[in-house]
């Protein structure tokens, strides 16, 4: 498995929560990743996977992941 396809790898992940507030999607899950540098231990954010999809690391354990809905 890649670390580039689109569902993120989150079959590894325990069980996500999708929250959807309008046109845009919250899902929020343990962070599962092995990061190679220095993470933030409040907030990190980064640019998702895909377009459009910004994630949020929160205390170097909680994934936002904002994207937009289907």
């Amino acid at each position: 498995m890649t670390t580039l396809n689109s569902t993120f790898g989150l079959e590894y992940a325990p069980a996500p929560f999708v929250l959807r507030i309008g046109r845009r999607e919250l899902l929020i899950t343990r962070d599962f990743r092995k990061r190679f540098y220095a993470v933030n231990p409040v907030i990190e954010c980064d640019a998702g996977l895909e377009r459009g999809h910004v994630e949020v690391l929160l205390f170097r354990r909680w994934l936002l992941i904002l994207s937009r809905a289907a």
